[in-house]
Parts: C-alpha cells; structure tokens; sequence
C-alpha cells in the first residue's frame, strides 16, 4: 500500500495509487488528488522560473473525463506572463488524452495587513464536531483515506473539517495551497441533498477563489456547503473554504444532475 495519492514515475508523470479509488467509479480516479497534483505542478513550474513566489489567487478546473487507475502526465505552459500577474495552465492527460484542465492567476504578494478583513463567519473548530464516517455513504479509496468531522447537516446544507494522513506525491513536501486543493472536491459529497443511489450528481468543474494562503493546522480544510439542483438537470455545489486561521475564500462546482430510474 503505498503512502501517497501519487507516486512519480518521470520528469512529467505519475502513477495514481489505490487512494485515488472513486466515488462515482472505483475503477477511476477521484478528481480531488488530481486538482492537488495539478496546483503542485503550477507550483514547481513558477518556482523553476522566478523566485517571487507570486500566489495563486483563482484556480480554476475543468473536468473533461474520467481517468483510470493508472499513469499520467502533467504538462503547464503559461498563458499569460507578467511580472506581477501571470495566467498559467497546467493539463493533466492519460494516454494522450486530456482529462483534466487547470487555469491558475498567479498574483503578486505585498503587504495588505491593514486593510485585511472578511465579513464571514469563522467555522467551529474540527474538535467541536463529530466524527463521521464517509464510507457509510461512499465507496473508493480516496474516501476511505480521509478523516471527516462535521456539524448536524440538513440535506444540502452542512459544515465539516476534513484531513488526510497521506501525501499528495511521494517525492518530496507539497505546498498547503496543493495539500488543500487535493480535498477541495470532496465537498459535493459530504451534505448532499439526494441519496447517491437516487441521484447522481458528478460535478464538470471547480472554481477555488483564495484571499491568503492555507494555514493548515493538523492538516484540516473546512468547508461551509451549500448544494442546490435546479429543476432541469443542472446544480451547484459552493463553499466557504476555511483553515485554522479562518475563512481563507470560496469554492464552486457546476453539478449534472440525474436522478437514477427505478429498476
């Protein structure tokens, strides 16, 4: 068993392990690592070209497939240079095949302490909430390898701590903006508003806004979910992302909504 999500295989690719096991499909990969191994990449990629260290301030993700338990490749080209703004793209492909697709604006740090604030509200912190097991709901490695703690939920409606014990790649440390956007795409399961054996309910992309950097204490991500379906098939999963250190920006993922036909 291997202790990451990721093993690198080359310069460019990496072999998903059995943790990347789906939700949907155990034959596939959760997208979640995949959106962690994709920020890590932009990651490696700017700190080989500059030593500014711009921040990733939107990440955008567009999921075009499903991928096997198997080898990728990451490839990341940037869009748009600049000396303070950049837009880079980074793919995430098997066999030749493009399965994922990262947007990232890097933005220039400076010092904005004073004027800093947010008017949303702060998340229990995860001692306050209860353990619960997500594998009473969902199958696949990815989720039998996290720790959930999470407040009463109504469906569609909750707030949860989420943590993983694993790296996202096993040849060195990763960022906590990656570590965090390895979980982000977890949320759209954790308060659903349908049981997954009447709906399905897969997402088609994440949108991550950030305002700072992760601060992850204990490896926790928090998230406040709201899910909603619409009435002609679309819907949306959108979130408060949080650390130890409070609200640190927003994720949203575009639903496909399809209720299961009776056997």
């Amino acid at each position: 068993m291997s202790a990451a999500y990721f093993r690198r295989t080359g310069e460019r690719t990496y072999r998903a392990t059995e943790h990347t096991g789906g939700a949907w499909d155990q034959a596939t990969q959760h997208v979640a690592p995949a959106l962690g191994l994709l920020v890590h990449a932009v990651e490696q990629d700017r700190d080989a070209r500059r030593s500014d260290g711009l921040r990733i301030g939107r990440a955008s993700f567009d999921i075009l497939g499903t991928m096997p338990l198997a080898e990728v490749e990451v490839t990341v080209r940037v869009l748009r240079p600049g000396r303070t703004i950049e837009l880079v793209e980074a793919t995430l492909a098997h066999e030749g095949r493009a399965a994922v697709v990262l947007r990232a604006w890097l933005l220039d740090p400076r010092p904005t302490a004073d004027v800093a604030g947010t008017g949303l509200t702060p998340l229990p912190p995860p001692a306050a909430m209860e353990p619960w097991d997500p594998t009473t709901v969902w199958a696949g490695g990815f989720i039998a390898s996290v720790e959930v703690r999470r407040a009463a939920v109504a469906p569609g409606r909750g707030a949860f701590w989420v943590r993983t014990p694993l790296d996202l790649v096993d040849d060195g440390t990763v960022s906590p903006v990656a570590r965090a956007a390895g979980l982000w795409d977890i949320s759209n399961g954790m308060v659903a508003r349908a049981e997954p054996g009447a709906v399905v309910f897969p997402n088609v992309d994440l949108t991550a806004h950030l305002v700072r950097e992760p601060v992850l204490e204990d490896g926790w991500v928090g998230f406040d979910t709201t899910q909603t379906y619409g009435p002609d098939g679309l819907g949306l999963t959108s979130s408060v992302l949080h650390d130890a250190a409070g609200p640190l920006g927003t994720s949203a993922q575009v639903l496909t909504v399809r209720p299961v036909a009776p056997s």
